[in-house]
């Protein structure tokens, strides 16, 4: 395994004839248990990295003399060499956060056209491969919405059925959950508007069609009244 040595922690140093030097210190020797890739806050971007475990030493005159225990695990930046706790890995990559924004968006769409029960029009079809597409399904056409949501229909009523049943509920639920934390106010109202404009894109909204955008609301953790508000200013011309 791979073995690095750490800085010193704590230094108990001596002045003679001018001259400092180190008497005591701590230090800590890290031991590489594991690598991948992640987003590194310090760097601001996808980065190596890799899992370390620590053991602290006290050492005396650079020579190690008693251990003092563990320490870690860290995650090191390959790059910049910053060393952060575990939780760092909870964040998404940017490769793997766009991802999750691209299904979102997909399934959003897919969510309010089947609100519709199959009769949505050309033009809400456009409006919903439109937002697919700028979500980065570049490749995506009305007829490709317009057959998936027919399939899913026919998937034993997994989409269609009461307004927002626990089918729709669900997937709505696993497309949204994991990127919720991760979107600032603003990105998760772009999301829900999103929506709202493929519903609006026919007409009102149809009492499926606010069921199921109520659902999109709670699955990205926007308050009742602030969904309610939202929905409202979709509604107005800009």
């Amino acid at each position: 395994m791979l073995q690095k040595r750490g800085r010193d922690d704590r230094v108990v140093r001596v002045v003679r004839r001018g001259r400092t030097a180190r008497v005591l210190c701590f230090r800590t020797v890290w031991t590489g248990v594991g690598d991948g890739e992640f987003f590194c806050p310090g760097c601001g971007g996808d980065r190596n990295y890799q899992r370390l475990t620590g053991r602290r030493r006290l050492t005396l005159l650079g020579v190690p003399i008693l251990p003092r225990g563990v320490t870690g695990p860290v995650v090191e930046c390959a790059a910049c060499q910053s060393h952060f706790g575990t939780d760092v890995l909870d964040h998404p990559t940017t490769t793997r956060f766009s991802a999750m924004l691209r299904d979102a968006v997909h399934t959003v769409a897919l969510a309010v056209l089947a609100a519709a029960g199959g009769t949505h029009t050309r033009l809400t079809l456009e409006t919903a491969a439109t937002g697919v597409r700028a979500a980065g399904f570049d490749d995506c056409t009305e007829d490709q919405l317009e057959a998936l949501v027919e399939a899913l229909a026919a998937d034993t009523g997994r989409l269609f059925g009461p307004p927002c049943g626990p089918g729709l509920a669900i997937e709505l639920h696993e497309a949204l959950d994991p990127l919720a934390p991760h979107l600032a106010a603003p990105g998760r109202e772009s999301i829900l508007l999103q929506g709202a404009r493929i519903a609006l894109a026919d007409g009102p909204y149809t009492p499926a069609e606010r069921d199921v955008l109520g659902t999109v609301g709670a699955a990205l953790t926007i308050c009742g009244d602030d969904v309610t508000r939202l929905l409202a200013a979709a509604r107005t011309p800009s």
